[in-house]
């Protein structure tokens, strides 16, 4: 029976609301970010203001919220040239890939964070990488996390569980679930502390939060809330 985890949380949308996911349904929780030199790197400024906000606003979760990591990957921005971790304008790449898309970065993510779990006494981890709303993202599909999941337990010689709620559903969905998780207060605390701009602007306001509304992540999160916020109109 599994009561514990760990949430790789960048205190963005994804990861918050899988963070509001792991704190509804386990026992203890304890959250991981990591610094990697990545351009937008006001997100680990955000991610302390939304676990400031869920301790406050949610009784039912601040006593199950316990301790933040934070683990220097700087090796990540010294081995990759992308546009998140150099000021270089996004692009799409020959080989399909948006230059976004920094190599190895959620399978270290993943490697430290086991290591973490396992030194904590951690069972689960939870990522909020997706194979639905994503910009093709190698390390974000299923059979990764599956892959990820056989490797890291054997070498460690700990059953982990990775856990992938957002997996199959889209960034409407993700609202949906925010909602379903903390009511129109969870969807409030998302919009307005969390930070998914990859430039990491955070000067302008928009209905679903703060970004450029240019990048792709503002993209996706802001399609994902008009979709949101147009079903619940019909319903």
């Amino acid at each position: 029976m599994h009561d514990s985890a760990l949430v790789l949380f960048s205190g963005g949308q994804d990861s918050t609301t899988c963070l509001a996911y792991a704190l509804s349904k386990y026992a203890r929780v304890e959250t991981v970010a990591f610094d990697y030199g990545q351009r937008h790197r006001v997100e680990l400024d955000a991610r302390l203001q939304v676990i400031k906000a869920l301790r406050a606003q949610f009784a039912q979760w601040a006593a199950r919220l316990g301790q933040d990591h934070l683990l220097d990957a700087g090796v990540l921005g010294a081995v990759s040239e992308t546009a998140l971790t150099r000021d270089t304008e996004i692009a799409m790449q020959a080989n399909g890939l948006p230059n976004t898309f920094v190599p190895g970065r959620n399978l270290l993510f993943m490697t430290l964070a086991a290591a973490l779990a396992y030194r904590r006494g951690l069972q689960v981890l939870v990522t909020g990488v997706c194979e639905t709303d994503f910009s093709g993202y190698p390390d974000c599909r299923d059979d990764t996390m599956k892959a990820m999941q056989v490797a890291l337990s054997l070498g460690m010689d700990k059953r982990f569980l990775i856990e992938t709620p957002l997996m199959w559903i889209d960034k409407a969905a993700t609202w949906q679930m925010a909602q379903q998780l903390g009511g129109q207060a969870l969807v409030d605390l998302v919009v307005e502390h969390s930070h998914t701009c990859y430039l990491g602007d955070r000067s302008q306001r928009h209905d679903w939060g703060y970004g450029c509304g240019q990048c792709p992540a503002c993209d996706l999160r802001a399609k994902g809330f008009a979709a949101f916020r147009a079903a619940g109109v019909k319903n």
